[in-house]
């Protein structure tokens, strides 16, 4: 695998923040992509402690999505809160994961984070459309560790 500067490119890390930004367009839901190297230990719990760091559980509606890849390790997580949770079934982030892992098997991993974070988008619109006085709660830029 690819270093962490090399995973995704400029060009690329620009393409999945602007499809973070159509994404969150139709919806008060927050959308974050974060990498990092590796993560020697649990990925998942890993996973929910950055959601934390990253304060996606302040939202108002607790519809924070978080997509969290370790590059040597080969994984990634597809993470939401407690308000999207409450409101989709386990189908939606099954689909969501294959989406993204079918993309990252044939090393395109851009375009398997810009498929789940449209995933992502289009479900947390159904649950959590944009209202007018909505605001963007939280940086669409990719976080890095």
């Amino acid at each position: 695998m690819p270093h962490i500067e090399d995973f995704l490119t400029s060009e690329e890390e620009t393409e999945i923040i602007e499809t973070i930004r159509i994404a969150e367009r139709n919806t008060s839901g927050e959308i974050r992509v974060h990498i990092e190297q590796n993560y020697n230990g649990d990925i998942y719990n890993h996973a929910l402690e950055v959601f934390h760091f990253l304060k996606m559980d302040n939202t108002l509606q607790r519809n924070g999505v978080l997509i969290y890849v370790a590059v040597d390790n080969k994984s990634f997580v597809v993470y939401g809160d407690k308000g999207i949770n409450e409101k989709v079934g386990e189908s939606f982030w099954n689909s969501t994961r294959d989406k993204i892992q079918q993309h990252f098997k044939n090393g395109n991993f851009k375009q398997g984070l810009i498929d789940g974070v449209s995933e992502a988008g289009q479900e947390l619109s159904k649950y959590f459309p944009w209202e007018y006085g909505d605001r963007n709660e939280l940086d669409n830029t990719i976080s890095k560790g």
